[in-house]
């Protein structure tokens, strides 16, 4: 199995390689990673135990070979190398004010890969392993579930090597958020080929509704995942923010953002929508817009 995914900027095809990839192919696809070693990986003692390790000082030594294996560019981020004061300072890094240009209309919430189904039920023909993905279960809500019943879902996918901070798509009032304990699944594709519900009705998440003046309310559901030791909110709710607008970040690890629009007031941008349908993510950068 290859993570291909459209560079929306060239428009070429490209392959990820994530860090660690043997072992994800090991955890998710070897019946004894998956019967012995991956109820022990989802477990939060070992995200919590490996998140403080990279808190540590001495794990800024990790950054420079980090940043050459992944070719991360370091012009856009605040500090330098020598700055950082542990890996998970540089790992949830600010960018230089311009490095993110805010586009016109709905943006996304951040750097990384995008899949987009216009009818959340059309979900079920991307991911047909596994048991049955519900809004009941994974909101841990009846009233949002109906509520939501019917709108267009957005994954934004985070790999490690991404800009692991997240943004407010559009302006209006977020709510406070409600958390949702869960386990530490990994949302690399290799897991969610035949996990996606399990990896997301069982991760933990937490999410918060924007109240916006011509878009109606939008669900936005960071989830964590194998590695996250945290996920820490920026913004203070229930006071009115301005699209791009920091809304908070994730330390080590690769993390989701998970969508849920009106899908009569805000149309997802054609290409993604065709990606999606061809089975394959697309990258996309906070700030850029993927949808009216």
């Amino acid at each position: 199995m290859e993570i291909k995914f459209i560079d929306r900027k060239t428009g070429k095809t490209e392959i990820e390689t994530p860090p660690g990839v043997g072992f994800l192919k090991f955890l998710y696809h070897n019946p004894f990673g998956k019967l012995a070693i991956l109820p022990i990986a989802k477990r939060k003692f070992l995200s919590t135990w490996y998140g403080k390790k990279m808190d540590n000082p001495s794990s800024t030594k990790k950054i420079e070979v980090f940043v050459n294996q992944l070719n991360i560019d370091m012009s856009e981020a605040e500090k330098s190398i020598s700055e950082f004061t542990s890996f998970n300072d540089f790992f949830y890094r600010k960018l230089k004010p311009n490095a993110r240009p805010i586009q016109n209309g709905f943006v996304s919430p951040g750097d990384g890969k995008l899949l987009a189904f216009e009818n959340i039920s059309d979900v079920h023909n991307f991911f047909i392993k596994g048991r049955k993905f519900t809004l009941k279960e994974f909101l841990a809500s009846d009233t949002l579930a109906e509520k939501y019943k019917n709108a267009s879902l957005i994954i934004l996918r985070l790999a490690p090597n991404d800009y692991h901070r997240y943004h407010f798509p559009y302006s209006g009032t977020p709510t406070e958020m409600t958390k949702i304990k869960g386990d530490y699944y990994s949302v690399s594709p290799y897991a969610l080929a035949s996990n996606f519900t399990k990896v997301f009705c069982e991760n933990k998440r937490e999410y918060c509704e924007l109240k916006t003046e011509d878009k109606g309310d939008i669900l936005i559901a960071p989830v964590g995942a194998t590695m996250v030791g945290s996920i820490i909110e920026t913004f203070t709710p229930n006071s009115s923010i301005k699209k791009g607008d920091e809304m908070g970040y994730f330390a080590f690890g690769g993390s989701t953002i998970v969508l849920l629009v009106d899908k009569d007031k805000l149309k997802i941008d054609s290409d993604i929508l065709q990606n999606t349908q061809n089975k394959t993510e697309t990258f996309v950068k906070m700030g850029e817009e993927i949808g009216m």
